[in-house]
């Protein structure tokens, strides 16, 4: 299993939302239209994560599935 180049970046989107909500909920009237950008790329980021990683897996699986049905035909 490969191990994880940094730390901190793979908390920086979880951190960068929980920073979002924070300022949202300090933040009076308009003011609060500023933390909107930092929730979108927070969230943004998590679910490109999410859909890379799950393209990776799939693609993974159907090699395998690709060797396991050659090795059976010969």
């Amino acid at each position: 299993m490969k191990r994880l180049g940094n730390p901190l970046i793979s908390i920086s989107a979880p951190l960068l939302i929980l920073l979002a909500i924070t300022g949202f909920l300090h933040r009076e009237g308009k003011d609060k239209i500023q933390a909107i950008p930092a929730l979108i790329v927070g969230s943004g980021l998590i679910m490109t994560g999410t859909v890379r990683r799950f393209r990776r897996r799939r693609m993974l699986l159907l090699e395998l599935k690709k060797d396991m049905s050659e090795q059976s035909f010969n």
